[in-house]
């Protein structure tokens, strides 16, 4: 696998939980759910093993790894009030 081809793995991630993350600002938790499969299923690719990137590259990976991180606890932020409000779905 190319530096390339990881990074965009990581850039599509990336995508995925920006929206994502819009979709918890509206509300939409179909979408939602939708996403979040699509999401897994590249997340699963990386957890396959991928070669390390050294330089220009491995920046951009750190730097799509906050994006992910950061969309994931706004995710969180927004997603968890309400989980708490569905029964038998508290995340405590």
């Amino acid at each position: 696998m190319t530096s390339t081809e990881v990074l965009s793995m990581y850039e599509n991630i990336a995508g995925l939980t920006n929206q994502m993350a819009a979709a918890a600002r509206m509300g939409d938790w179909d979408g939602l759910s939708k996403l979040e499969g699509q999401c897994a299923t590249e997340a699963r690719a990386v957890g396959a093993g991928v070669p390390a990137l050294g330089g220009a590259p491995r920046l951009r990976k750190i730097d799509l790894l906050k994006q992910i991180l950061a969309n994931d606890r706004e995710i969180r932020d927004i997603a968890d009030p309400w989980m708490n409000t569905v029964p038998g779905m508290s995340r405590q």
